[in-house]
């Protein structure tokens, strides 16, 4: 990997660097592929190594929790990044506005990826689903169906934990209520959310489980992603005892459908290896991959015809809401607007 990128790295203690395996010769012979990623590098980590043993190509990763969109803008043509790994719409979205991304055009991502799930121009591609759920206490709430709409309803006063509005998960969410149903309906709602609030937003998604889990509030807002975490956390187990507190609820399951989010991935603008770099989006969409991505992060694979892990299967199923992800990207802007103008953040009350 140019030498440059383990400088620049060496110098922030929030980037952690990672190689992939891959033996001298078959890297001389195949050259690398440098990742830029906001995702964890326990969580990519089997992907890349698998991706090293099939193609011989050495995966090289820094991992950030922000700032790498900048970081590609600000080295331009000498970024040595050839892929960004991201999570959500927004920041997809926000690279390409940036100008930080490149269009493919790929017969193996148009194949293994529904329309749905990437950009009309190829800019950028989704890898996994995550639904946005309602968490409800098993011993406190006896319904076992629930709508977005709903959560604006004076039944629910004093009763609702979710983490800042103006988090990107939230942003998306509330981007697709005003894709539904315009902007003076979804403020109205957004106004009644606010009112039903347990609390001040605060917290990630799991601390708003821990909310029910202790009997602040009643429901959360939260991914599927993390029930995954929660259930399966040995280094922190009281996590487990919250995760078992809560039933999840797929929102608008029996109507229009379930708001999605998405990880993905976009090719850089000057990617120096880009024919690598669209070998790894290819294998990353695959169905060898997609399987890793199921069992292994327990999310929903972006590919038809996957298998869904156990533990994701034995939360339910759902509908998945059809509205254009370009569309909830495009109305993100309004939505975190909307959020200032009812000072959602300053809670309950307020």
């Amino acid at each position: 990997m140019n030498s440059r990128l383990f400088r620049r790295a060496g110098q922030c203690a929030a980037i952690a660097v990672i190689s992939t395996i891959a033996t001298a010769t078959a890297a001389q012979a195949a050259g690398e592929v440098n990742i830029y990623s906001y995702r964890q590098p326990f969580l990519i980590k089997p992907l890349l190594e698998r991706f090293t043993e099939k193609t011989g190509i050495k995966a090289n990763m820094i991992f950030a929790k922000k700032g790498l969109v900048e970081r590609i803008a600000s080295e331009g043509k000498n970024s040595p990044a050839d892929v960004l790994l991201t999570v959500d719409i927004g920041r997809l979205a926000g690279g390409v506005s940036k100008g930080v991304a490149q269009p493919v055009n790929s017969a193996t991502l148009k194949a293994n990826i529904p329309a749905a799930y990437r950009d009309p121009e190829g800019r950028w591609f989704a890898l996994t689903r995550r639904a946005r759920v309602v968490y409800a206490s098993k011993t406190r709430v006896a319904q076992n169906a629930i709508t977005y709409e709903e959560l604006a309803d004076p039944k629910w006063k004093g009763k609702i934990c979710i983490r800042s509005g103006q988090h990107a998960y939230n942003i998306a969410l509330f981007a697709s209520m005003i894709a539904h149903h315009g902007e003076e309906k979804t403020e109205k709602w957004l106004e009644g959310l606010k009112a039903n609030l347990a609390q001040k937003p605060a917290g990630n998604d799991r601390a708003q489980v821990k909310g029910v889990y202790a009997g602040i509030c009643d429901i959360a807002i939260g991914h599927t992603y993390y029930m995954a975490k929660m259930q399966t956390n040995e280094k922190k187990p009281e996590q487990k005892e919250w995760a078992k507190s809560v039933k999840i609820l797929f929102p608008n399951t029996q109507g229009r459908g379930v708001h999605i989010d998405i990880s993905g991935v976009v090719l850089a603008k000057y990617a120096p290896n880009r024919a690598n770099g669209v070998k790894l989006m290819e294998f990353l969409s695959s169905d060898e991959a997609q399987r890793i991505y199921a069992e292994v992060n327990h999310e929903y694979p972006v590919k038809e015809g996957v298998a869904w892990s156990k533990l994701v299967k034995s939360w339910g199923s759902f509908k998945p809401d059809p509205v254009s992800l370009e569309k909830i990207a495009g109305l993100r802007k309004k939505a975190s607007e909307l959020v200032d103008k009812v000072r959602f953040n300053d809670g309950p009350g307020s």
